[in-house]
């Protein structure tokens, strides 16, 4: 990819990682009732491996619900604060079911990695101790989005597909 669409596409990508870094932090913070709308709808890769892909802290999370009810009932009050982000195309070919026909120059044919650190408290945000965490994420477009034509905050354009999370010792 070169040219005009490879600045698109890195504006796109750039544009995508904020929106949904600032969304998915906040969403940890104040709003875990929402969390498993950021990732994609499990399914089966050949060979058996499931998706959405998460790892937390070396724990195997089997989707998106079992992650949400992580955070819900044993995962105390937590402040995340991310210091840093970088992300890049992984795929600017991908076709995912109900992305079939999407113009390239949209964007939304492509896969995007978000690497991620930052600082985290757990527990009493006032007297807890600030820990450093490393998180990646491989990010995929979301066909529901491209059924809606206007943009809305009820649908998000990036879905996880892999996730893995570290606390930083």
């Amino acid at each position: 990819m070169t040219g005009p669409a490879h600045f698109n596409a890195i504006k796109i990508s750039t544009n995508a990682a904020e929106y949904f870094i600032n969304s998915y932090y906040a969403a940890l913070n104040a709003r875990r009732n929402t969390i498993a709308s950021f990732y994609v709808a499990s399914a089966e890769m050949p060979g058996g491996k499931p998706l959405p892909s998460i790892s937390f802290n070396g724990n195997q999370i089997p989707n998106a619900e079992s992650m949400q009810t992580l955070f819900e009932q044993q995962i105390p009050p937590s402040h995340y604060e991310f210091q840093c982000y970088d992300c890049h195309v992984v795929n600017s070919n991908y076709v995912a079911e109900g992305t079939q026909g999407w113009p390239a120059k949209t964007g939304k044919n492509m896969t995007i990695l978000v690497a991620v650190s930052g600082y985290v408290k757990y527990g009493d945000l006032k007297e807890a101790k600030p820990r450093g965490f490393s998180e990646s994420f491989v990010l995929v477009p979301n066909p529901a989005a491209a059924a809606n034509k206007q943009r809305s905050k009820n649908i998000k354009e990036w879905l996880i597909q892999t996730q893995n999370f570290r606390i930083v010792v």
